[in-house]
């Protein structure tokens, strides 16, 4: 019940809610046990079974039931008194209460379910934003030791769970008890030795639906694994069809969508059979206890048992099919509530992970870029990775010693693994060191506020990362107030507005998911129109042309080429022929510096930098 407390706790503050909540219930059962105390006048004034309790005087105010029962029997009283004996004014004055008791019940049932809505909805709410917002402000590292397709299945399954399982259970569970335990002191009232005889059913049923939700949790958990795998494997297929058309590999990324859906679909239907089995088990296991006080109640009438009359017994019959329904939902709710825990679980999971990289507590402001980036004796290793605590990693960079100046271009160079783009995104703060430092103006990077670093600081990848929007709001990404002339400015620089402007709504056009309506090098532009917008001082350029046909990849160099005007470049190149007008060439093997200077330096060299040219050149 830790995880029900702790999920239920989002919606605080509760003031907002329980009080009114409070008030709603307490008169939603009220008006329902007169409803049914009402029965025993009924009977008595439709087959004269019973004395009526005469009141011929108005009885003093008291906040008792004595009081409302004496002030019912007054009118009553004065009714018969009036009529003479005659009891059909009676049976209207008793309908009438009956039926205005019945509109103020489900006024008032109503009116509290709406209070826990509003309570249910705000902690939904706060669920998602804070799953969400651990998905934005984790480190990569996070992203390394997660599937996206769990990661999808916890705000959308898991999530969607939790509202039909755990708030269900919390409005049942809040409302639903109280509604039984003053339907048992009405009971008790009526007849102690019957509500006594009838207590000892209540173990049984409990021990029943105990088994069943015990069963249903650790299918639940099985379930939500099975999900987020289809999921998973719906957003590669999504994002990799043109791949698998190319391979004919449909029948295959089939079969395997089928295999899991089918174990899915066998787990799910396992857990409804369960989830379903409670209602009608519950159900028949009230019937069952309501035969047994009929036949109990009806001995105890026909020997003569002064304590309980016939049409006291008919309501006593009343509130116990009162108490059916509310001990049905909670049974329905015992049985629904582990998967909702098990989804909670997951949920919290998420909550819970701590982020790693943050600012400290006094991290310094980093108003600008003045002088230099400096690696002083960089390491770093991804061995940290909970996920691959177990396997042992070599370091992806050992000792790095390297000075980038103020205005710069820097070019990384290397094989694949070497540690190029790992270098470039230990500046932004990606990942931390492992050891040693990177300082930007002699701070190091762990003592500034991250949102001053990466506000200096402008990226350009091999992918064209796009998002589902116009192309206004793609080039001024995140600063949705921008001046449009600025957002056409940066356009023009990155060569793109010649083609904006063709497109079906121009600047408004949006360029669906991921920016397919667009060319590969009509996405790149719009990368580069991004950086160019955010003007940094610092830009990191990571393989941004070699994806692009020939006459892009001119378009796309010639728009780099002006981003990278008074600017402090770090560009990550397998094509070295883009590269050679730096004034920096490092050369990088598994993880180590090896070699650095400029292109003709390193030639002149004969090392490992003049071996990768010449044979991009034989090639």
């Amino acid at each position: 019940m830790k995880t029900f407390f702790r999920l239920l706790s989002l919606s605080k503050p509760y003031h907002h809610y329980i009080p009114e909540y409070v008030v709603y219930v307490l008169l939603y059962t009220i008006f329902g046990l007169m409803n049914f105390t009402l029965l025993i006048p009924l009977m008595n004034a439709l087959f004269n079974a019973g004395e009526q309790e005469i009141v011929t005087q108005m009885p003093a105010f008291s906040f008792s039931i004595a009081y409302f029962k004496d002030v019912f029997n007054y009118y009553l009283t004065s009714l018969l008194q009036q009529y003479h004996g005659n009891k059909f004014p009676v049976l209207i004055y008793i309908c009438a209460i009956l039926f205005v008791s019945i509109v103020l019940k489900n006024l008032f049932g109503y009116l509290s379910q709406k209070v826990l809505t509003r309570m249910r909805v705000n902690m939904l709410r706060k669920m998602r934003e804070q799953v969400f917002h651990q998905y934005t402000t984790q480190s990569m590292g996070f992203f390394h030791n997660e599937r996206k397709g769990d990661l999808l299945s916890v705000l959308s399954g898991d999530v969607v769970e939790v509202e039909n399982s755990v708030t269900t259970a919390m409005q049942t569970l809040l409302r639903d008890p109280l509604v039984i335990i003053s339907t048992f002191i009405a009971l008790f009232t009526l007849s102690k030795e019957l509500t006594f005889f009838t207590l000892l059913f209540f173990p049984i049923s409990g021990l029943i639906l105990s088994a069943v939700s015990k069963k249903l949790k650790k299918q639940s958990n099985q379930g939500q694994l099975l999900l987020g795998k289809l999921l998973n494997i719906t957003e590669e297929t999504l994002s990799g069809v043109r791949i698998i058309k190319a391979f004919n590999a449909e029948r295959f990324i089939k079969n395997k969508f089928q295999q899991d859906n089918l174990t899915y679909a066998r787990t799910f239907k396992s857990m409804q059979d369960q989830r379903e089995m409670a209602s009608p088990v519950s159900e028949i296991l009230g019937v069952l206890v309501v035969i047994v006080i009929m036949l109990y109640g009806g001995r105890l009438i026909l020997s003569g048992d002064n304590s309980l009359t016939g049409s006291a017994f008919i309501a006593y019959l009343g509130f116990y099919f009162q108490i059916l329904a509310p001990a049905k939902s909670i049974g329905t709710a015992f049985t629904a509530l582990p998967r909702g825990i098990a989804a909670g679980e997951r949920v919290l999971r998420i909550m819970d992970l701590p982020n790693n990289i943050v600012d400290k507590p006094d991290a310094k402001s980093l108003p600008g870029f003045e002088r230099e980036i400096r690696f002083d004796n960089v390491s770093f290793s991804y061995k940290e990775n909970p996920a691959l605590k177990n396997v042992q990693l070599d370091p992806v960079l050992k000792n790095v010693q390297l000075k980038i100046a103020k205005g710069r271009m820097v070019a990384l160079v290397g094989k694949s693994g070497a540690g190029k783009s790992t270098m470039a995104d230990l500046i932004p703060r990606f990942y931390d060191v492992t050891s040693g430092s990177i300082q930007v103006d002699g701070q190091d990077i762990r003592d500034v506020k991250m949102h001053d670093l990466r506000a200096l600081i402008g990226m350009v990848s091999q992918e064209a990362i796009l998002f589902n929007d116009t192309v206004f709001n793609s080039i001024a990404f995140g600063q949705p107030d921008a001046d449009r002339e600025a957002v056409i400015n940066a356009a023009k620089i990155a060569n793109a507005h010649e083609f904006i402007v063709q497109l079906e709504n121009g600047y408004d056009t949006t360029i669906g998911d991921r920016g397919m309506k667009l060319s590969g090098g009509q996405r790149q532009r719009l990368t580069i129109a991004r950086a160019i917008f955010k003007n940094p001082p610092i830009l990191i350029l990571d393989e941004a042309t070699s994806a692009l046909d020939t006459e892009s990849e001119k378009l796309v160099q010639d728009a780099l080429d002006r981003l990278m005007e008074n600017r402090t470049t770090i560009v990550i190149a397998h094509r070295l022929s883009t590269i050679q007008h730096a004034d920096e060439i490092v050369v990088l093997d598994k993880g180590e510096i090896k070699e650095q200077g400029t292109h003709d330096q390193l030639i002149a060299n004969n090392g490992i930098y003049r071996k990768l040219v010449e044979m991009q050149e034989f090639k």
